[in-house]
C-alpha cells in the first residue's frame, strides 16, 4: 500500500515528494523486508534519474542485493537505473555494459523490463549522436509499452521520440511526438512528462523561429519542472530561453540564463548540462566581446564533447571558436574552423548553414568577393533544403525568421558590389514564401532560384511606382521601381524606423489629432521613408507598398508631407500594400471580377460576454446591402450569420464578401485569428470562424472586406508580413484584401463603407474606392476627420 501510493506519486511526476517516501520506505524495510526495501530502493533511484542527481544514484543501489532476488524483474529494474545513472554520468562503456548483459537477461526470461531496457539502451545512443539507432530503439518499447497497455511507459516512449527527432532537427515531426506524448501524459495526470513535453515544444518553436511562442511556452515549464523538483529539466529550459534572447540580440539577459544554467548544473554534476551551458557561454561572450573567455569556454566544452566521443556536441562549441579567430581576425583559423563544422557528416542542419555563413563573412573580409558570393549562396540552399522539408504552413510561416541574419549580410553584401537588381530579386524571393507557394505563384524548391522577375514589367504591369524596403540592423534599404528605372537609397538602421513607427502608431490612436499637432514623428517617417523617393512619385499616381518589419504595422496614408502645408499622403496618391513583387505581378496578370455577387455576413447574436453586440452593425449591412439588387446578394444576419453559413455558401461564387462583426488576432498562433459569430452549435468555440479554416475553401472574389478590429493581424512574420485574417484570405485566393491595424469605430465604419461600396458599383478599382471612401471622412466636419476612424482600414492585393 505504501509503495504503490509512493509509485502514483512518481508517476504523477512530483519528484521531491517522491523521492522522501521513497527514501523514508527503504530505510524503514532495511533489516525488515528486504524485498519490500530494494523496491523502495529502486523507486527512489528512478526519482533521482528523472530528477538528473546520477550522482546520487549510486549510494541507493550499491548496497548488497538479496541473492534470492538477483535475475528477478527487481533486479533488472535496478540494473536498468545504473545503465541510465551511467549514460547521465557520460560513462558509456559502464552503461554499455550494464545495459547489454540486462538486454541478454530480460530477453532470456521473457521479462516486461525489456520495454525499460529498450528506453535506456536508445539514451545511450543519444549520447553517442547515434540518432537512427535510437529511434529505432525507442520505437520498439513504444510497440512493446502499447503490446503491454503500459501508458506510462508509452508516453515516455514518445516522449523519447519526440527528444531523438529534435537532436535531428526533424522539428514538424517532434512536436507531433511532442503532442502524442502530452495526450498519453495527461491521461494519467503524469505531470512530469507533460512538463517536459512543454520544454520540447518550447525548443521546437525556438528552432522553427518562432520565439514568442518559445518563450512562452519555456516560461510554463520551467515553472512546473521547479514545482516538481525537476532540476535536470530545470537546467535544460533555463539554457534554452537564454537561446531565445541570444537571438533577439539580448545578449546580457541570455548570459544571465547561462550563468543560472551553469550553476544548477554544477549543483548536480550533470555533465550534459554543464556542457550545454559551456556552449551557450561561448556563442554569447563572442557577441559582448569578452573574446578570452568564449576561448575558455568553448575550449571546456570541446574537450568535454571530444572525451564522450560525442561529435555532433563538439560541432557547437567549435562555431564559437570559429567566431573567436574572425573576430581577431585570424582569417586562416576561423576558414579552417568553419569548413571542417560545414563539411562534417554529422553537423545539424541549422549548424551548418550557420558555419557556411560565418565562412562567407570570412571571405568577405579578406575580399574574395567572388568565394565570399559562393558560399553565401551555398549557406542558403542549405537553407533552403531544411525549409522544404516543411510541409504545415503554421511552421513555414516563423521559419524565415531562422535566415533573417544571412539574408541581411548577403543582401547589403550584393549592394556593396553595386548588385542593386540583383539585391532586389534575392530580397524579394525572400518575401510571402509561405503564401505565394501556398497559392502556385511560386514552386517550393530546396534550393535558392535564379531570378526570374523583371521589376520594372511589374510596375508597367501595376501601372504605379513601387517602394519596396528592406529593413536591417545596420542600415536598411528602399529600391524605387518605376517603368523606367530601379534606384536604390540607404536608409538609417530598424532600430531607429522601429522606434519611430512605434512612435507615431502610439499618436495615431491617441486623443489628439497627429495633423493639427504637426506630430514630428510622421513628418520624420516621410521624410526617411518616402521623401527619397518623390521624384518618382506623380501626383495623384498609384504606389505600391512593399514593407518590412514594422512597416507591416504602419499605413503609409497617415504619413505627414511637409510641402506645400502639412497634410496625409493618402491627398497625394493612392497606396496599395503588396507582399512580394512575384505577387504583385501575379495580381496583375489575373482576369478581374469586378462585376458579381455579394456575400455580407455579420450583425451576430453574441455567444460570449467578451464580444458584445454592435449597436450600428445592422446599420452597416443596410448601408452595403443597398448598393447590390436582391438577385445579388446573399446576407446572413443575427443567428444565421455562423462560420458553418459562410464555409457551406460556396464562397467561391462571389465577387465581393464583407463581415461586420467582432474580430480576433492571435499573436502566438496567428491562424488562429477569428471572426466572432452567432454561436452555430453547442461546441465552445462555434462561434468563431478561424482563419485556418478559410483557407481550406478557394475564393475568386474581387475583393473581401473584414470590417472588424485587427483584421489584418497582430503579428508580423520575417518575410511573409502580417499575418491574421486579411492573410488567410489571400492565401484562399481573394484577389484584394481589407483589413483594419488597429480597433475600429462602430460609429465611423458604417458611414466609409457606404461610401466604398457606392464607389465600387460605379467601377472603380477597391483602391481608388478605399481611398475616396476615407477622403470623405478626412474631408468631413467633425472627429472622423483624424485617421483614428479612416486609416485602420488597409488594401492588401493578392493574385
Amino acid at each position: 500500500m505504501e509503495f504503490d501510493q509512493a509509485q502514483q506519486v512518481f508517476l504523477r511526476g512530483d519528484l521531491i515528494r517522491a523521492q522522501n517516501q521513497a527514501e523514508g520506505g527503504w530505510r524503514y524495510y532495511s533489516g525488515r523486508d528486504p524485498l519490500r526495501a530494494w523496491e523502495f530502493r529502486v523507486l527512489d533511484a528512478k526519482v533521482l534519474t528523472w530528477r538528473g542527481m546520477y550522482g546520487d544514484v549510486f549510494p541507493v543501489l550499491n548496497a548488497e542485493f538479496p541473492g534470492p532476488l538477483k535475475n528477478s524483474d527487481l533486479d533488472f529494474q535496478r540494473r536498468a537505473q545504473l545503465g541510465i545513472a551511467y549514460i547521465g554520468m557520460h560513462k558509456l562503456a559502464e552503461a554499455e555494459t550494464v545495459l547489454t548483459e540486462l538486454e541478454r537477461n530480460c530477453s532470456t526470461s521473457g521479462s516486461d523490463v525489456i520495454g525499460q531496457v529498450l528506453i535506456a539502451l536508445g539514451m545511450l545512443q543519444v549520447e553517442r549522436g547515434e540518432y537512427n539507432r535510437a529511434q529505432a530503439l525507442f520505437e520498439k518499447s513504444l510497440q512493446f509499452a502499447r503490446q503491454r497497455s503500459n501508458r506510462f511507459s508509452e508516453a515516455v516512449a514518445l516522449l523519447k521520440l519526440s527528444n531523438t527527432a529534435l537532436q535531428q532537427e526533424h522539428f514538424e515531426e517532434a512536436i507531433d511526438w511532442s503532442n502524442a506524448a502530452y495526450s498519453a501524459a495527461r491521461a494519467l495526470d503524469a505531470r512530469l512528462i507533460m512538463e517536459i513535453v512543454e520544454g520540447n515544444l518550447g525548443w521546437a518553436y525556438h528552432k522553427m523561429g518562432d520565439s514568442e511562442r518559445s518563450s512562452s511556452v519555456y516560461v510554463e515549464a520551467y515553472k512546473h519542472a521547479n514545482e516538481l523538483g525537476d532540476l535536470f529539466d530545470e537546467v535544460k529550459w533555463l539554457t534554452n530561453t537564454g537561446y531565445v534572447y541570444l537571438d533577439a540580440g539580448k545578449f546580457s539577459v541570455a548570459e544571465d540564463y547561462y550563468q543560472r544554467a551553469l550553476g544548477l548544473a554544477r549543483k548536480i554534476d550533470g555533465r550534459e548540462d554543464i556542457l550545454n551551458a559551456l556552449v551557450a557561454l561561448a556563442l554569447v561572450t563572442v557577441q559582448t566581446g569578452q573574446l578570452d573567455l568564449a576561448r575558455q569556454y568553448s575550449e571546456d566544452a570541446i574537450a568535454s564533447a571530444r572525451a564522450d566521443g560525442n561529435r555532433v556536441d563538439e560541432l557547437y562549441p567549435m562555431l564559437a571558436k570559429g567566431q573567436v579567430a574572425l573576430r581577431v581576425r585570424d582569417f586562416s583559423q576561423a576558414e579552417q574552423t568553419f569548413r571542417e563544422i560545414a563539411s562534417d557528416q554529422k553537423v545539424d542542419p541549422s549548424l551548418q548553414w550557420e558555419a557556411q555563413h560565418q565562412l562567407a563573412g570570412v571571405y568577405e573580409e579578406e575580399h574574395r568577393f567572388p568565394d565570399a558570393a559562393k558560399v553565401y549562396r551555398t549557406a542558403l540552399n542549405s537553407f533552403e533544403a531544411a525549409r522544404s522539408s516543411l510541409h504545415h504552413e503554421d511552421f513555414q510561416l516563423p521559419f524565415m525568421t531562422n535566415a533573417t541574419q544571412l539574408y541581411d549580410d548577403y543582401i547589403h553584401f550584393l549592394v556593396e558590389q553595386g548588385k542593386t537588381s540583383e539585391a532586389l530579386q534575392q530580397a524579394d524571393y525572400s518575401r510571402a514564401r509561405t503564401l505565394a507557394e501556398g497559392l502556385g505563384v511560386l514552386r517550393k524548391t530546396s534550393s535558392v532560384t535564379s531570378a526570374t522577375l523583371n521589376p520594372q514589367q511589374v510596375a508597367r504591369l501595376a501601372e504605379a511606382t513601387i517602394l519596396f524596403y528592406w529593413l536591417g540592423p545596420k542600415q536598411s534599404c528602399l529600391w524605387v521601381v518605376t517603368q523606367e528605372q530601379i534606384r536604390l537609397f540607404q536608409l538609417p538602421p530598424a532600430s531607429e524606423i522601429d522606434a519611430a513607427v512605434q512612435s507615431y502608431r502610439k499618436a495615431l490612436l491617441g486623443p489628439r489629432d497627429v495633423l493639427q499637432t504637426a506630430n514630428p514623428e510622421g513628418t520624420k517617417l516621410f521624410d526617411i521613408l518616402v521623401a527619397p523617393a518623390k521624384q518618382a512619385i506623380a501626383p495623384n499616381s498609384r504606389v505600391v507598398i512593399i514593407p518590412d518589419g514594422s512597416l507591416n504595422s504602419l499605413n503609409f496614408e497617415t504619413l505627414l508631407v511637409p510641402e506645400p502645408k502639412l497634410h496625409y499622403w493618402i491627398e497625394d496618391v493612392t497606396v496599395i500594400n503588396a507582399s512580394s513583387l512575384r505577387l504583385l505581378a501575379a495580381a496583375h496578370s489575373s482576369p478581374s471580377t469586378k462585376a458579381g455577387k455579394l456575400l455580407l455576413i455579420g450583425d451576430a447574436v453574441a455567444a460570449d460576454p467578451e464580444y458584445g453586440e454592435l449597436p450600428e452593425a445592422a446599420q452597416e449591412i443596410t448601408n452595403i446591402e443597398k448598393h447590390f439588387a436582391p438577385a445579388e446578394r446573399q446576407v446572413y444576419t443575427r443567428v444565421e450569420a455562423t462560420a458553418p453559413a459562410y464555409l457551406g455558401s460556396a464562397p467561391e461564387q462571389f465577387a465581393y464578401i464583407h463581415f461586420v462583426a467582432h474580430g480576433t488576432a492571435s499573436r502566438l498562433s496567428p491562424l488562429d485569428s477569428a471572426v466572432i459569430l452567432s454561436k452555430a452549435s453547442a461546441q465552445a468555440d462555434s462561434f468563431k470562424l478561424y482563419a485556418r479554416d478559410i483557407i481550406p475553401h478557394p475564393l475568386r472574389a474581387e475583393l473581401v472586406t473584414i470590417s472588424t478590429c485587427y483584421g489584418a493581424g497582430s503579428r508580423a512574420y520575417t518575410g511573409e508580413g502580417l499575418v491574421g485574417l486579411s492573410w488567410a484570405f489571400l492565401r484562399a485566393g481573394a484577389h484584394n484584401v481589407i483589413g483594419a491595424l488597429w480597433d475600429v469605430s462602430d460609429t465611423s465604419t458604417p458611414l466609409l463603407m457606404d461610401q466604398l461600396y457606392g464607389e465600387l458599383k460605379q467601377g472603380r478599382s477597391p483602391e481608388v474606392a478605399l481611398r475616396s471612401a476615407k477622403l470623405s471622412l478626412l474631408h468631413s466636419d467633425g472627429v472622423f476627420r483624424k485617421p483614428f476612424y479612416w486609416a485602420p482600414f488597409q488594401l492588401y492585393t493578392g493574385t
